[in-house]
């Protein structure tokens, strides 16, 4: 919750986020995900006061080695869109500050997948990958209803295309919450994964 209004709470919140770098930075991890969480209720609008509070995150990443990426939730209140997450990223000033985009968030926030063309290779490092069904609309799509890529309507193929125009060469990440998926053996929910993943970006990018 490094985005909250309250500065005591913010500061709390701050040591949490440092405990979670030391787990990241122990296990090799040099980058970790900034959601709004704690600002998902309530609109926080003042993107510039938004944009100090992550790049004091980021300095607290600079001490412990890890770089934490401001990630789209497009169920928020706050940080819905991509373009907000882009302006908070380039007002804090910082020269490691980087997004962190999902398909279903881009979906669920209403972001155009055009917006990722403004995005250099250094702007984002890592992408996470899912799909999403044609219904529930988009107004009332949750979490859950993530599917593998390729089982569902996302634009994947414009996504791939985009990412391959900007130089994009980090890391496609699979995230899903789908309780389904959860119910079965993670080794294979994994391996199917990874197996769409690569065939739904062959397909994109065949030819």
């Amino acid at each position: 919750e490094w985005i909250v209004e309250a500065d005591a709470r913010r500061a709390m919140r701050l040591e949490e986020a440092k405990r979670c770098m030391d787990v990241v930075a122990r296990i090799g991890g040099t980058r970790i995900a900034a959601p709004p969480a704690g600002a998902t209720k309530e609109p926080l609008t003042d993107l510039r006061r938004i944009a100090e509070r992550y790049r004091a995150l980021l300095e607290l990443g600079d001490r412990m080695g890890v770089v934490p990426q401001v990630e789209v939730w497009g169920g928020s209140k706050t940080l819905s869109r991509l373009s907000e997450a882009v302006f908070v990223a380039a007002e804090s000033g910082h020269p490691k500050a980087c997004v962190l985009a999902d398909t279903y968030h881009l979906h669920r926030g209403g972001s155009p997948i055009d917006g990722l063309r403004l995005l250099g290779p250094g702007a984002m490092f890592a992408m996470h990958l899912n799909d999403y069904p044609a219904d529930p609309p988009r107004e009332t799509i949750t979490d859950a209803h993530r599917v593998y890529p390729g089982d569902g309507v996302a634009p994947l193929g414009d996504v791939f295309r985009i990412l391959r125009d900007i130089g994009f060469r980090g890391m496609l990440s699979l995230e899903l919450f789908n309780r389904d998926l959860w119910a079965q053996d993670p080794r294979a929910v994994a391996k199917t994964g990874l197996e769409k993943m690569r065939a739904a970006v062959r397909k994109a990018l065949a030819g």
